[in-house]
């Protein structure tokens, strides 16, 4: 287990935060265990759990429970447990993989992770030390950047088809009241590029049922071109084709890692920008904060303090 400091939203001093992992958990059928990660404020009661999927990066760890350390030590200083799997599609775990049903996206397994989770959640609060009787097993959100907000608006109701039975599929878990999508996927039916014949399951993202309220996260300077020449308004897809309660948080000259969320220092990040993580960290917990804890004004604060900045780092909008 490791201490570090990250510092909170709000002035003051550093809140120390534990990082303890892995922390392991067989689940059946599954070829290799499932190994976790969990960040936590080393005081306090009552946490919200946050369940944060990583992405598909080029890195060799950072796709797995070591990576995202700038969101997860900073949202677990401002009061959330994050809880981060190594999802079978991660570069870690090809060697043990590759010839496993559903490689080598895993699209289907990664969303079952989370649950999983949810499943064992007493499990994984006792063997962390320092934490068990500090959860709110009643207050939980999903996050995921990249791939890894595919796995998270899955878990939020919106539907797909799998391509190799042709049968709708439904992974919504309604234990989790809240998400936040990164940088996600948008809708399926303007896939041109190389990575829509890859992931033929994009190609059925149908957002029209996902009703769970979310946090849409984009960059203006995203262009997924490896999946689609419209350009980087795709990312906004899951805000403006969901039904349900979304708010959109478009980040000026942004690129797909945000400013860096997925690491310090990382090799693809295009547009690293400390403050443009900072921010990110600090709007995406005040928006679970208040989604979690109904009547805390936590997000009408980030979002009026946003607009009210000289030179904004980007903009809300909310339906």
């Amino acid at each position: 287990m490791s201490t570090s400091s990250a510092t909170a939203a709000t002035p003051g001093a550093p809140v120390p935060v534990l990082s303890y992992s892995p922390v392991t958990l067989p689940v059946p059928g599954r070829p290799v265990d499932l190994q976790v990660r969990v960040t936590a404020p080393e005081s306090g009661t009552g946490l919200p759990v946050v369940l944060l999927s990583h992405g598909q990066g080029p890195s060799q760890h950072l796709s797995s429970l070591d990576g995202y350390a700038p969101l997860a030590a900073r949202w677990a200083a401002q009061g959330f447990v994050v809880v981060q799997p190594t999802h079978l599609s991660s570069r870690t775990l090809t060697h043990l993989v590759a010839d496993a049903p559903g490689a080598p996206f895993f699209w289907r397994s990664r969303a079952e992770d989370m649950t999983h989770l949810l499943d064992r959640l007493d499990a994984i609060e006792k063997a962390v030390p320092l934490l068990a009787g500090r959860i709110d097993h009643g207050r939980i959100a999903a996050a995921g950047h990249s791939f890894g907000g595919f796995t998270t608006a899955t878990l939020l109701g919106a539907g797909l088809t799998d391509p190799d039975t042709g049968a709708r599929v439904d992974l919504r878990d309604p234990r989790i009241a809240t998400g936040v999508l990164l940088a996600a996927p948008g809708r399926g039916d303007v896939l041109n590029g190389p990575m829509g014949g890859a992931l033929p399951v994009l190609t059925t993202l149908d957002f029209s049922t996902m009703t769970t309220p979310a946090l849409v996260v984009v960059g203006d300077a995203d262009d997924p071109r490896h999946f689609t020449d419209v350009g980087p308004a795709w990312h906004a897809d899951p805000y403006t084709l969901a039904p349900g309660p979304t708010s959109l948080l478009t980040l000026f000259d942004a690129g797909h890692a945000l400013g860096g969320i997925p690491g310090f220092d990382a090799a693809e990040t295009t547009d690293e920008s400390p403050e443009r993580v900072a921010a990110v960290a600090r709007l995406t917990a005040a928006y679970l904060r208040s989604r979690l804890f109904p009547g805390d004004p936590a997000w009408q604060d980030a979002r009026d303090a946003l607009a009210s900045e000289p030179g904004p780092l980007g903009r809300v909008e909310s339906k």
